[in-house]
């Protein structure tokens, strides 16, 4: 839901500073400068075809002031203005959204420096395709210089929704043509080549465009986003997954730290997807399922699967002894979205990072907000991390309780320290400390209005499925 005007000339950026103590502000010239601080880059998400820096949950003032922190946001285009691309094409090489947010990373380089902001001190933080677009930068060599740290909040670049390969970035987009009328096939002429296309599609207004992107998806299904970042062979190497699973991607540049990542979920990543696109889910009622609206749901919530991969997912989520209740239904579809797209590819992530020797904290956030206006069967719903993160709690206007207030000021404040060291404990906290994730410890933090409690292996047992069985069943069929 934009609150501005909407356009492709977008790449601006804002920039929040926290207030100058008053002894400062006054003091004579030929005293040192103040010290310089971290910065905080925010990018967010929108499945990267929507999106704003404007929206008011992403205000970043009460961040700035309560941990006396640099906050950057930046826009970058979405959809096809920022991800329609033919890899190689000068003119339209794909991933130019990922570049607009390089660019932005690149002039925080050059001028937080006179915002009173530590250039080799910034961590990024995003969430959903935010989260995901910061994981390619970190799997992207010429990013890594421009940023010390990284948040990745319910989104990873491994996800199932994030990138898609060369050839079937080239078809969506001459998909786009088509629908737009720059087909030349099918009018009878002889098909455009791409330079062609792109000077059709040039000439097409940017709503035109807009309005017809979601036809190039090859199927039906929820968590799926038309244009999005395309393996190119340039900004990504390779897929995620391989990028991943080799060495090259995580080594760092010579000298050069490795990046430490904070990530984390949200209890329930799928509700918001469901609410929207799977029958038999609604706002205003309780959402209860029939089995019919189950295996619909399961088509839809795991589009690219086949029948025996869709099985295997039925099998997996099942309460055999009770399969007709309607509210293991609901919650069982919940749960596949919400592991398929994100817990399970972000803690993949996490297990390959912390494998590799990077230092990783992860979290699940399972408070649901007093003032939060969807129904509550919908639980904590993706996204709703967001608001803690900011401090809008902080805000009176808004109707949050006291003790929200202390768990935002909690959560800015292990934000703020992990952008400040790299570890989001207080120095002299020895009692409830957050662990490291490690590859075979898996302990997580839990963030909540209650103390911090450490758990064990997020959603392990069905991410097993999700990360190494299904893959392996999808390659024999």
């Amino acid at each position: 839901n934009p609150n501005r005007e909407m356009s492709e000339d977008c790449l601006y950026l804002n920039v929040w500073v926290p207030p100058i103590p008053p002894s400062s502000s006054s003091s004579p010239p030929h005293q040192t400068p103040p010290k310089l601080v971290p910065v905080l880059v925010w990018i967010y998400g929108g499945g990267f075809y929507s999106g704003s820096a404007t929206l008011d949950v992403y205000d970043g003032r009460y961040l700035a002031a309560a941990e006396g922190l640099v906050v950057v946001s930046m826009n970058y285009r979405v959809g096809a203005l920022g991800f329609l691309g033919f890899p190689g094409h000068p003119e339209a090489p794909g991933n130019v959204g990922l570049l607009d947010q390089r660019l932005a990373l690149r002039w925080v380089q050059t001028n937080v420096e006179a915002f009173g902001g530590d250039p080799g001190a910034v961590t990024l933080f995003g969430e959903s395709a935010g989260a995901a677009s910061i994981g390619l930068h970190l799997l992207s060599p010429p990013s890594r210089p421009l940023f010390r740290r990284a948040v990745l909040q319910s989104g990873s670049p491994n996800g199932p929704w994030v990138t898609v390969g060369a050839a079937e970035g080239r078809r969506r987009a001459a998909t786009l043509g088509t629908l737009v009328g720059c087909g030349g096939g099918a009018s009878g002429g002889a098909p455009l080549n791409e330079t062609e296309l792109l000077g059709c599609l040039r000439a097409k207004t940017p709503l035109e465009l807009v309005e017809q992107e979601a036809a190039v998806l090859p199927q039906q299904g929820i968590f799926r986003f038309a244009f999005v970042p395309v393996v190119d062979g340039d900004f990504l190497a390779d897929t995620p997954e391989a990028l991943l699973g080799g060495g090259e991607a995580l080594e760092e540049p010579p000298g050069a730290p490795q990046v430490e990542v904070l990530l984390g979920a949200v209890q329930d990543e799928g509700t918001y997807f469901l609410v929207y696109g799977v029958p038999g889910f609604g706002k205003d009622n309780e959402s209860l399922i029939s089995r019919e609206e189950f295996l619909g749901g399961v088509r839809l919530g795991v589009p690219q699967a086949n029948e025996l991969a869709a099985e295997a997912v039925v099998l997996q989520y099942t309460d055999w002894l009770d399969q007709d209740n309607p509210v293991k239904n609901r919650e069982a579809l919940d749960d596949i979205v919400g592991d398929h797209n994100v817990v399970c590819p972000l803690m993949h992530f996490a297990q390959r990072w912390a494998e590799k020797g990077g230092k990783v904290y992860a979290y699940l956030f399972d408070h649901r907000a007093s003032n939060l206006l969807w129904p509550p069967w919908m639980g904590v719903p993706h996204g709703y991390e967001i608001e803690f993160v900011f401090g809008q709690p902080l805000n009176p206007n808004l109707n949050y309780t006291e003790e929200e207030e202390k768990l935002s000021r909690r959560i800015m404040r292990y934000w703020g320290n992990f952008a400040r060291t790299g570890d989001p404990n207080e120095p002299w906290e020895r009692e409830r400390r957050w662990p490291l994730y490690t590859a075979s410890g898996q302990r997580y933090a839990r963030l909540n209005a209650h103390p911090l409690a450490v758990a064990q292996g997020l959603r392990a047992q069905p991410c097993a499925f999700w990360t190494r069985f299904l893959p392996k069943l999808l390659n024999v069929t």
